[in-house]
C-alpha cells in the first residue's frame, strides 16, 4: 500500500510559479512511476506530467516548456515545478503512483492517488 500527500498548492498570479510536492510512503518507491494529473470545476481528469522509475519524463502539451516533473528517491518525493502559469492551469492538481515502473498518460493504469491540492491561478 502506498500513501501520497500532496501539498504547495496556492493562489498565484499569471505568469507566477508554484512548486508542487507529492510525499510517498513506503519503502519501494523508485521502483514507481510517477505522474500528475489535473482537473478543473466540470471537467474531467487530464494528464500532466510523468516519470518513470529510470526518471523518463513524458508531459502533456498544454504544459510542455513550462512544467518540470522530478524525483527524489531518498525523500520518497515527486516535484511538479509549474512556471508562466496561465488561469487555465487552474485545477485541483493529483499525484498518482503506479507499480509498473513505465510512464503512462492513462490514469486507469495508476494504482494509487492522493486528496489533491487546489492551484489558482488569477488574471
Amino acid at each position: 500500500q502506498v500513501q501520497l500527500v500532496e501539498s504547495g498548492g496556492g493562489l498565484v498570479q499569471a505568469g507566477g510559479s508554484l512548486r508542487l510536492s507529492c510525499a510517498a510512503s513506503g519503502r519501494t518507491f523508485s521502483n514507481y512511476a510517477m505522474a500528475w494529473f489535473r482537473q478543473a470545476p466540470g471537467k474531467e481528469r487530464e494528464f500532466v506530467a510523468a516519470i518513470s522509475r529510470i526518471d523518463s519524463t513524458y508531459y502533456a502539451d498544454s504544459v510542455k516548456g513550462r512544467f518540470t516533473i522530478s524525483r527524489d528517491n531518498a525523500k520518497n518525493t515527486v516535484y511538479l515545478q509549474m512556471n508562466s502559469l496561465k488561469p487555465e492551469d487552474t485545477a485541483v492538481y493529483y499525484c498518482a503512483a503506479k507499480s509498473s515502473g513505465s510512464n503512462s498518460r492513462y490514469s486507469s493504469v495508476y494504482d494509487y492517488w492522493g486528496q489533491g491540492t487546489q492551484v489558482t491561478v488569477s488574471s
